[in-house]
């Protein structure tokens, strides 16, 4: 059941725990929204300088459904829902990468308890971003870069790069792959590894496919959403908000030797030449991609780290800077969410004098769950790239959906937490 966050702030006791969150994706926000809930007092530095609504597709699990569904008595589930896709009518249309439907996975009817959002990243962002920094009144200072990340047995703090700084009780570095927050918890530079992979995607409203007689009909079904699987390759494609909006992403086979993920502007042509072969509906519905719409996402994989919390236990790790996943797992998104609502709860249950125990109690309480779902997004992909059709056909993850990170943090925490009391 939902929980009316006007009662639930009137009625939770202040903890006196200042948290310093650095990142404003939806990892950082999360945490910030979640110790708001837990009463601690928060605030949110961004090195971007202003929000822009970018990117394209993206997707939150019922296990984030149900975070969300917690925030204002459900206000903003409702504001994000017009916004997302809803499939409920169409369902996932499964193909071989020839043209030929192999299967059509149902869409069941949404729990409202537990929904599910896919829409566009910066859309649903700053319906998040707006309820934390306007309607919570949590401070978001955007234009901060950081040089450097400390602390001492007491307090944590981040120098930003005019020399200012911030200090507060924990520190949480939830600003990417790229925070200088892993080289202090690790002690050392992890290099990334090649994943083998990239991604084109694109989003783009339907202007040039309602005049295609081969691509107006998806338009004109609505939100739609259609996939085409071959050898190493998975072409993903939908109609979102009533058909008004389409985006799509191709994972291929990619040796391109890069340091980190990063994307670049695409270009049709290396499209089309992945594509080269397939169901001519591939084809059809590139086309009418603008050229300033395509990106080529290059993706590299690193391993689990061996730990999030830094040694005096005052930094700590969430979201991407903690575990970055694979876009085929279709969880990154949630599984930050999960870490903020296990951090602000592990931190309230232990207080403010017992810190250290609050992080690595998340660090225990999160690490294995995220470790095997960071798996699916491999096995995922290589169930469609190399593909059994019964397989694909199944729907193996229930375990992650159902998952409830709040109750689980609150039922578990005082036998996690106590080899650090």
């Amino acid at each position: 059941m939902a929980t009316n966050d006007s009662l639930h702030d009137a009625s939770t006791r202040r903890t006196g725990i200042k948290v310093i969150i650095v990142g404003a994706g939806f990892g950082g926000l999360t945490a910030a929204i979640e110790c708001h809930r837990q009463g601690h007092d928060v605030e949110i530095y961004e090195a971007f300088p202003e929000l822009k609504v970018l990117g394209d597709i993206i997707s939150f699990g019922p296990n984030a459904g149900r975070i969300f569904r917690r925030w204002s008595d459900g206000k903003i589930t409702d504001r994000l829902r017009p916004l997302s896709i809803d499939l409920t009518k169409h369902g996932f249309h499964i193909h071989k990468w020839t043209g030929e439907l192999v299967t059509i996975q149902k869409t069941p009817p949404q729990n409202p308890d537990t929904p599910v959002f896919n829409g566009h990243r910066g859309e649903l962002h700053e319906v998040v971003f707006n309820y934390a920094r306007d309607e919570l009144g949590i401070p978001i200072h955007l234009g901060y870069r950081i040089k450097q990340y400390f602390e001492d047995t007491d307090k944590a703090g981040i120098i930003f790069e005019d020399g200012t700084r911030a200090i507060g009780d924990v520190v949480v570095g939830a600003d990417g792959v790229r925070s200088k927050a892993r080289e202090l918890v690790l002690g050392y530079f992890d290099k990334p590894k090649s994943s083998g992979y990239a991604v084109f995607r694109a989003w783009f409203p339907n202007t040039d496919m309602i005049k295609d007689p081969r691509t107006k009909h998806f338009c004109d079904q609505g939100d739609t959403f259609q996939g085409w699987i071959g050898p190493d390759v998975h072409f993903l494609f939908s109609t979102i908000k009533n058909g008004s909006d389409c985006c799509w992403v191709l994972t291929h086979k990619d040796d391109a030797d890069i340091e980190e993920s990063w994307s670049f502007p695409g270009k049709l042509e290396d499209v089309f030449k992945v594509i080269d072969g397939y169901d001519p509906i591939c084809r059809a519905i590139v086309e009418k991609t603008p050229p300033s719409s395509l990106v080529d996402w290059k993706l590299v994989y690193r391993d689990p780290l061996p730990r999030w919390i830094s040694d005096k236990g005052r930094i700590a790790l969430l979201g991407d800077s903690a575990h970055p996943f694979l876009p085929t797992s279709a969880q990154g998104a949630t599984q930050s969410m999960e870490d903020g609502v296990v951090l602000a709860v592990c931190l309230k249950r232990a207080g403010k004098q017992n810190i250290p125990a609050a992080t690595w109690a998340y660090q225990d309480l999160r690490y294995e769950r995220v470790k095997a779902v960071q798996k699916t997004g491999e096995t995922t992909r290589d169930m469609w790239h190399k593909a059994d059709w019964d397989k694909v056909s199944k729907d193996p993850k229930n375990w992650i959906f159902s998952f409830d990170a709040e109750g689980n943090a609150e039922e578990k925490f005082e036998d996690i937490a106590k080899p650090h009391l």
